[in-house]
């Protein structure tokens, strides 16, 4: 019997991840000019979450799965870090900040518990 979804869709933090995405292509959208290296740098960042998301789920080892969840954390702060920098620079609001970093926060403490449960070390 095939399967109807992936393990991944079935995932809040997949589904968060991708909710993300999209915060990322409305704040690329209202940059200014000569903003590309960091736009493209956040791109590449956010959709590396979603993917290592995704690897993660797709492994059976334990340890194979808790390697791609660690990726996937340190593509959500280096996000964090790009977010941080345009906000001191002035060239995203508050409330843009905000709600990017409010995501990245959850899917960080989720992606923590998912490799804690492996048996991992979170940090």
């Amino acid at each position: 019997m095939p399967a109807e979804s992936f393990d991944h869709e079935r995932m809040e933090v997949y589904r968060l991840s991708l909710e993300f995405i999209l915060i990322v292509k409305r704040i690329v959208g209202s940059l200014a000019v000569g903003q590309s290296d960091l736009a493209d740098q956040l791109r590449r960042a956010s959709t590396s979450i979603t993917l290592n998301i995704a690897e993660g789920a797709g492994e059976f080892s334990k340890k194979e799965k808790a390697r791609f969840y660690r990726m996937g954390k340190r593509s959500a702060t280096e996000c964090a870090a790009v977010l941080d920098i345009w906000r001191t620079l002035g060239l995203i609001g508050n409330e843009v900040f905000a709600s990017g970093r409010s995501v990245l926060l959850r899917v960080v403490s989720m992606l923590i518990g998912l490799i804690k449960s492996l048996g991992e070390d979170g940090r």
